[in-house]
């Protein structure tokens, strides 16, 4: 498939998100004390106004210290949080890959979530079938198969994650891939190898990416823009290069 660019795919304008942060146990004085407070003290602004436009083809990434927006932004774009101002159009079947095994069962057995979440991508159960041993070997997880996954480890969850997800949208035309440090903790460097040849996969084959990673060099190698954000907002966007190579002279 060629590439399309210059097709507007994402817009965003005007973006912001806030949290809620709420402590428990609080005294007395305290409650009465915050309903004389002016503002909301008790709220986290993540993303400040954010305007951002990605056209077809892009492979863009996200860059920025923890706590900086990066997830916020993906989960706010895959429409898994709502923002508190702003607008966000996209254009296109679409995917979310989080890290860390966001989405899995801990109570169900590794086979059971393979099921389960590739019945959330739209997949039947003859074509999980079809694509089980496939999922199962490319974890390298074949000793865990009916093991719950809250006995996993962070990177086995990882691996499990990842491997489930890009599986099962690897017939579908995606077009836009939301990556969130989809397997930095995924474990040994063979499966790092597998897990970035089949995202090289997608991106060659003409989706639109937006991958949120610490990883300077992946993304130097894989996005041709990259925006870094830091203090709410975009500090720099530009050549992945440039913008890379400034964001690891501020660290």
């Amino acid at each position: 498939m060629q590439k399309k660019y210059n097709m507007e795919i994402i817009n965003i304008n005007n973006l912001s998100k806030k949290f809620k942060r709420e402590r428990r146990n609080k005294t007395v004085l305290e409650k009465l004390l915050q309903l004389f407070k002016r503002g909301n003290p008790e709220s986290l602004t993540v993303l400040n106004n954010i305007s951002l436009n990605v056209n077809s083809g892009d492979n863009l990434g996200i860059i920025g210290k923890n706590g900086c927006g990066k997830s916020t932004l993906l989960r706010l774009i895959a429409e898994i949080y709502e923002p508190d101002e702003g607008i966000i159009k996209t254009h296109g079947n679409m995917v979310f890959v989080p890290g860390f095994g966001i989405g899995l069962k801990n109570k169900l057995t590794m086979r059971e979530n393979i099921y389960l979440c590739g019945s959330l991508l739209g997949l039947r159960k003859k074509e999980i079938d079809l694509k089980f041993n496939e999922i199962v070997d490319f974890s390298g997880l074949h000793g865990f198969v009916d093991t719950k996954v809250f006995q996993f480890s962070s990177g086995m969850v990882t691996r499990l994650n990842f491997s489930i997800t890009i599986h099962c949208i690897t017939k579908k035309n995606i077009d836009i891939l939301l990556l969130d440090e989809a397997f930095a903790g995924g474990g040994d460097q063979n499966f790092k190898e597998k897990a970035i040849g089949k995202m090289k996969e997608l991106i060659s084959g003409g989706t639109t990416v937006l991958f949120a990673s610490h990883n300077l060099d992946l993304i130097k190698e894989y996005c041709n823009r990259v925006i870094w954000l830091d203090q709410s907002g975009i500090k720099m966007i530009g050549n992945s290069e440039e913008v890379c190579d400034a964001y690891a002279k501020s660290c």
